[in-house]
């Protein structure tokens, strides 16, 4: 991800290939240096050897974390929408998640699960998931996150349903606050048919078979 278009700010090579890192530089060295001041205000040094790039690569991370920002999540479906005479259940299961809980910049993780009942339109398989990392890769709550992607898929496709469950476990639950280990937060959206109790039903049963 770059401010105006990507820069290549680094080369190296590793092991006979050359790495290359797509950062604007400007922008890159400017959040460095509030990382360096992080850094001194909690007493480490940024001169010792285990610190010294520490910065620039904790500039780097923090811009890939969120590169969901610059991602169009309509833009993502719409290129891969296709009318079709399809009107049963469509389900992509344990979708892994990564995303930063906006109150702590801590990581939160876990599994999405996605189900649409198409009316006129299907989309490419790969693109929920896509939906599901440029909603994520933002600073979020697993609240909001559910229903940007319920509302993301249903505006976009005009389905008859769609149904998104989120099971995640929080690092600001369990590295600091009360720090419950095995917590696992789960939040769920519906829309349409899958405000029915019988087909949401069945997508519970479909998410859930075969887990042990």
């Amino acid at each position: 991800m770059a401010e105006h278009g990507k820069d290549i700010s680094h080369d190296e090579e590793l092991d006979g290939y050359q790495k290359l890192d797509l950062y604007n530089p400007e922008r890159v060295g400017r959040i460095a240096a509030l990382y360096a001041g992080i850094l001194k205000e909690i007493g480490e040094s940024t001169e010792r050897e285990g610190l010294l790039k520490t910065p620039e690569r904790a500039a780097k991370a923090i811009q890939f974390l969120t590169h969901g920002n610059d991602l169009d999540p309509v833009g993502i479906l719409n290129s891969a929408k296709f009318r079709e005479d399809y009107q049963q259940m469509v389900i992509v299961k344990d979708i892994e998640l990564y995303s930063l809980c906006e109150h702590h910049l801590l990581p939160f993780f876990g599994k999405v699960h996605v189900a649409y009942i198409p009316s006129r339109y299907i989309v490419g398989l790969s693109k929920i998931p896509r939906v599901v990392d440029a909603f994520s890769r933002r600073l979020q709550v697993q609240e909001r996150l559910t229903t940007q992607i319920r509302d993301c898929i249903q505006e976009t496709l005009d389905p008859l349903g769609v149904a998104v469950v989120i099971e995640a476990q929080h690092l600001c639950m369990q590295m600091r606050g009360v720090q419950k280990q095995n917590s696992v937060t789960t939040t769920s959206a519906f829309t349409g048919e899958f405000e029915n109790d019988r087909t949401r039903s069945e997508f519970i049963s479909l998410i859930r078979k075969h887990e042990r």
